[in-house]
């Protein structure tokens, strides 16, 4: 199982849509989300990022996903390259396999 996290902030080419054209583009993104939750892809979570936040990222959504391999991911990856995502959106993303605490504190420990 593979989790892909997204922090993503609007860019001014977005800012400078009009509401209809937003709406257009978000609309096209609809069914090809739910053709990949039909093969596995699972939404834990979607949210904006408050200010109360402490260390605060210096980005204002988040999603965190679930995939069950690694093909589904690279297809999820390429899929929003290919729908512009990047020229409307300055985004940063972070992947890997699930792992338990113990797993991840010993990775820490061997850096």
């Amino acid at each position: 199982m593979k989790v892909f996290i997204e922090l993503w902030k609007a860019k001014d080419t977005w800012k400078n849509l009009s509401p209809s054209e937003r709406q257009d583009y978000m609309a096209q993104i609809g069914p090809v989300m739910q053709d990949l939750m039909s093969r596995g892809l699972e939404i834990t979570a979607w949210g904006m990022n408050e200010d109360e936040t402490e260390h605060k990222s210096d980005y204002d959504f988040f999603a965190v996903s679930k995939l069950p391999t690694d093909e589904l991911l690279k297809e999820f990856q390429s899929i929003v390259e290919a729908a512009g995502w990047y020229n409307y959106f300055e985004q940063v993303n972070l992947s890997g396999s699930l792992m338990s605490p113990e797993e991840v504190i010993g990775k820490i420990l061997e850096i």
